[in-house]
């Protein structure tokens, strides 16, 4: 079974009062901390819990020290994962506003942990939930702890240093999912300095999707990414973005696109600079 799956609105209505399965609403705004778990209050897929990026998938910050969305203590998460019902069994499904942005960072914590099977996004998320007429609920999902156990998966994750060692080596491709301009540091919006990290590649998160916010095809995505790999080997990806959540996106399309799940440099951008020593390029 491939670590990667997407699924419908119409499969996950046909499947959603199957024994056993998890339904997480991942919405999230950055620029609204609140508005995720106000939105699920006033309508959610029936049977969805709310799992929300900072409150859930996201560990406390230390200011100068970690990025703005440090991964979550493993013991943690896996209690949270218990209290949403989730068990080394279950299939989950994750959604979010549509792009997938916060339902990958749902989807690579799992991963994280061992739970690479029974774990899919909700193709085009709510917005094509909407698309087809599909309802939503206001209840509260009626939940049976689970049993869930997993342990954190070191090999997925690289770490400042490391990656600052690696600057340069030829068969690494670094992967930044933010926007081109903010990648080129014309424009830096929530972070206090501008640019990227040297020897980086833009490959923006949202080119994973077409016009209708679905992600494209398998063949369009592994196009896109062999292209950014070059003669690379793909075991030398890292990817990163503003604070280790877009990057995700990229490496669930990559898995999408066939490719093996690479490692993420979790800190991100908003980590990296909270080092003057580390280096800082602007422009493509």
């Amino acid at each position: 079974m491939p670590i990667a799956q997407l699924i419908s609105p119409q499969a996950l209505e046909q499947r959603r009062s199957q024994p056993g399965l998890v339904i997480l609403d991942c919405r999230f705004a950055l620029e609204d901390p609140d508005y995720g778990q106000r939105s699920y209050a006033e309508g959610h897929i029936a049977g969805a819990s709310h799992a929300d990026l900072e409150r859930d998938l996201s560990g406390p910050v230390v200011k100068g020290v970690t990025g703005r969305h440090p991964l979550p203590a493993p013991e943690a998460l896996v209690t949270r994962l218990q209290a949403w019902g989730i068990n080394n069994e279950s299939d989950v499904v994750l959604y979010d506003d549509g792009p997938g942005t916060y339902a990958a960072r749902a989807w690579w914590l799992l991963a994280w942990l061992g739970k690479r099977e029974g774990v899919y996004i909700l193709d085009g998320g709510l917005k094509a939930w909407h698309t087809v007429g599909l309802p939503l609920s206001l209840d509260p999902p009626a939940i049976q702890a689970g049993s869930f156990s997993g342990s954190p998966d070191a090999n997925l994750l690289v770490s400042a240093d490391i990656l600052q060692q690696r600057l340069g080596q030829p068969d690494m491709t670094l992967l930044d999912a933010r926007a081109l301009p903010r990648f080129k540091g014309e424009v830096e919006p929530i972070d206090p300095v501008a640019g990227h990290i040297p020897g980086a590649q833009c490959a923006a998160f949202t080119d994973n999707l077409g016009a209708d916010g679905r992600f494209l095809p398998t063949d369009q995505l592994k196009q896109r990414f062999a292209a950014k790999f070059g003669d690379r080997s793909p075991s030398g990806l890292v990817a990163y973005c503003g604070s280790g959540v877009t990057a995700c996106h990229n490496l669930f399309a990559l898995c999408l696109a066939g490719y093996p799940l690479g490692k993420l440099y979790a800190g991100s951008w908003s980590e990296w600079i909270n080092d003057p020593r580390r280096g800082v390029a602007k422009g493509e």
